[in-house]
């Protein structure tokens, strides 16, 4: 965003209502145009804008706030939006698009010439600019920029600066023009400015399609619609090759890296609306230049798409590499370490954790897998201590910021999210550290591993030092992670890494029906039901006939009887899991219920892209932000709004996050979210609704998965059915990715 003032010390207008003058309307009740008297705040990198505008000769300014790639005191602007009368600040326009010109008048001019806009300029040039050529003074510049030099003060230097800014200003207005023209809003413009800055139009002219690859919420159907306007045919070749990236790129939002040729064929058909030849051919292009490549994996011919295949392979070599050769610690008597480690903890180690530890000290990689219950935790406090004894450096992560936290408090030892860890450049997502920028450590952790996705496990073993240690950590019967790939059970049925795999559940752990029900439903069983609501248990089962019921049902639970019976915050404490977003009990129709019943009378609220967010409000960040170091599944509170601005203030876990008005698309109400967004997360309660309607998504690691969220209390609430569906159905829908195959290839 870049650093803006407070709306407090913007002056946004008088203080008071008044009726929107019809002289500034024009004839169209949502236009508005007029000169800008004062730039009051301009974001360059995000456009957003507060004007102060002169209309019609009135003396009264209009303030006018929208989105606008740049602008200066002086240019003449024609807005389109709605007239808002704010009961803090008065009558402002909000703009949904804005439209910047040249001035035309002599005053226009010298204010925007002097407005510091163009570098070189200030006040005094700008007056002598003015009189020394009137009206024709951008003429000048444009088509004659020797005759500069005539105005006493501009030497060689100072006109060649004039110029390179003029011809910088010329372009950004050139490129909003043409994006307008074709239908293209002003804050995508600026995200498309920001993008391709000069080369906008050429680059946007030869392959429109490449929009919905580089910028951030434009997709295949908007640049289609520009391609068609730009005279694109629908069976054009570009069209089709398009349409074949972009279902691959659906296919890997999915978590897949390819897909079997006559899936993606069938998909981009649809898409595109063509004839199979066309895709046919389309496809052959696309292997032929080396954008996508075609494999075998699983007995199918797949496709993927070629940096994503590429990093599968150079995934598998680099793990390879890691689990080759003797750990980097000297050799150590476990047979002695292991009765001084349980003293020192405390502890009595199983015979299973015992030899897990003795894998872990001989091991140069190793994984760590099991469900709740099973003692994971202890055997990463026995390897530290005893690793930390001998002075070896660890390092420990996890995938996201709640895993690291909960890590850190496990271990005593400071835990960091894989992105800090790797230290991301907020301006471009790459990563500071890898091959050439090692990790300082001897052994690596990394916790929840089930979650970390192929392009993010890449990073992290390339910065990996050839000479540590790695072990995995992770429930690999869990959901594999959101983003592509399946890595930490890819890794474990190559069988080329040493694997403890934890199975018992310990006596304490057993008196959670919770852990015994996760792993009943891991197995293939049906948890154990219990319905009566005074019965003393951690895990029921609240049965309903319809999505319908289900719904008020899940209200009255969060909202009433679980903070009755169990003392926890419906909010902060209760999270509701859904299947999937779609349908009456999906996250979608549930988060806005429970927000009607949770946040009723919120203090401010705000509409943006069809969701109402207001102070109080449980929200969830959906992509990774690293200017904001704020990351996708992050949970956070609203804490202000801004209704002049539009901006929005976010908590997480103590941090307040600003977020324009065009930002919001970022995040999305998490009273209610799906189990695969709960990922890595614990939670003190959870209700998860399973019905028939969620069929699709029925499947035993789904319920799994959302079972071990819940730390405290689990409510399932819905139709034995669709739980003995999910339960005794398979475990999961198959992942194509050849991380595996390169895993298990002779070395």
């Amino acid at each position: 965003m870049g650093d803006r003032p407070g709306s407090r010390h913007l002056p946004l207008g008088p203080h008071r209502r008044r009726a929107a003058p019809p002289e500034a309307r024009g004839a169209d009740p949502t236009t508005i145009g007029g000169t800008v008297e004062r730039v009051t705040f301009h974001n360059p990198d995000t456009g957003f804008c507060v004007l102060r505008l002169k209309v019609g000769g009135r003396r009264e300014l209009e303030t006018v706030v929208g989105h606008v790639a740049s602008v200066a005191a002086g240019e003449e602007i024609r807005a389109v939006g709605e007239w808002l009368n704010d009961l803090s600040h008065g009558l402002q326009f909000r703009a949904t698009s804005m439209h910047t010109a040249p001035p035309s008048s002599l005053e226009g001019i010298e204010r925007y010439l002097g407005s510091g806009l163009i570098r070189g300029i200030g006040p005094v040039f700008a007056r002598k600019l003015v009189d020394a050529f009137g009206d024709r003074v951008f003429e000048v510049i444009d088509g004659q920029p020797g005759r500069l030099r005539d105005v006493d003060g501009i030497g060689p230097g100072r006109a060649a600066q004039i110029v390179e800014a003029w011809k910088g200003q010329k372009v950004i207005r050139d490129i909003m023009v043409f994006l307008y023209g074709h239908g293209v809003g002003t804050s995508r413009a600026v995200r498309i400015y920001k993008t391709y800055g000069a080369d906008a139009i050429a680059l946007i002219k030869e392959n429109p399609y490449r929009l919905a690859r580089d910028v951030r919420g434009i997709g295949f159907l908007t640049a289609d619609a520009l391609a068609q306007k730009l005279g694109i045919e629908k069976t054009a070749a570009i069209r089709a090759r398009a349409g074949i990236a972009y279902a691959l790129m659906q296919a890997i939002d999915e978590g897949q890296c390819g897909l079997p040729r006559e899936e993606l064929v069938e998909s981009a058909k649809k898409l595109l609306d063509v004839p199979g030849d066309i895709v046919d051919a389309a496809l052959a292009a696309e292997i032929a230049e080396g954008t996508v490549v075609a494999d075998a994996t699983g007995g199918r011919d797949c496709i993927f798409l070629a940096w994503l295949h590429t990093t599968e392979r150079q995934l598998a070599d680099s793990i390879r590499a890691l689990a080759a050769g003797a750990p980097p610690w000297p050799a150590i008597d476990v047979e002695k370490a292991l009765p001084w480690v349980e003293e020192k903890l405390a502890l009595a180690l199983a015979d299973r954790q015992r030899e897990a530890v003795r894998q872990a000290i001989a091991s140069k990689l190793l994984v760590i897998t099991g469900g709740p219950g099973v003692g994971k935790t202890t055997i990463v406090r026995a390897i530290l201590a005893i690793l930390g004894a001998k002075r070896v450096r660890v390092t420990l992560c996890a995938p996201t910021g709640r895993a690291a936290k909960r890590l850190t408090e496990i271990t005593g030892l400071e835990a960091k999210t894989i992105h800090r860890l790797l230290e991301v450049n907020p301006a471009d997502g790459r990563f500071r550290r890898g091959p050439s920028n090692p990790l300082d450590t001897d052994l690596l952790v990394v916790d929840e591993t089930s979650m970390v996705d192929v392009p993010l496990m890449h990073a992290l073993v390339r910065a990996v030092p050839l000479r540590a240690a790695v072990i995995f950590v992770g429930d690999v019967d869990q959901l594999p992670s959101v983003g592509p790939g399946q890595v930490l059970d890819d890794i474990i049925g190559s069988g080329a890494v040493p694997v403890v795999r934890l199975t018992e559940v310990f006596r304490q752990a057993a008196a959670s029906r919770i852990i015994v029900n996760a792993h009943r439903v891991n197995h293939g069983e049906m948890p154990e039901l219990v319905s009566l609501p005074d019965s003393p248990s951690d895990f029921y089962f609240v049965e309903i006939e319809s999505p319908e019921e289900g719904l008020a049902k899940i209200i009255q639970i969060v909202a009433e009887r679980i903070p009755q019976r169990f003392g926890l915050d419906a909010v902060r404490d209760v999270q509701v899991l859904s299947p999937m977003n779609r349908g009456a009990i999906g996250a979608r129709s549930l988060n806005v219920e429970l927000q009607k019943r949770l946040n009723p009378r919120p203090v401010q609220a705000i509409q943006r892209f069809g969701s109402t967010f207001a102070i109080g409000d449980k929200v969830m960040q959906i992509e990774n932000d690293y200017d904001k170091d704020v990351y996708n599944g992050d949970i956070g509170f609203v804490l202000a709004i801004d209704q002049d601005l539009g901006d929005v203030t976010i908590e997480y876990d103590g941090r307040p996050v600003l977020y324009g008005a065009h930002e919001l698309d970022q995040v999305v109400l998490a009273y209610a979210t799906t189990v695969h967004k709960a990922q890595g997360c614990e939670y003190p309660a959870v209700v998860i609704p399973v019905t028939t309607q969620h069929y699709p998504m029925l499947q035993r690691n789904l319920i799994y998965t959302g079972i071990t969220r819940g730390r405290k209390l689990v409510v399932l609430v819905g139709q034995k059915k669709a739980l003995a569906m999910a339960v005794r159905g398979s475990r999961a829908v198959r992942r194509w990715s050849k991380l595996g195959d390169w895993l298990a290839a002779p070395g």
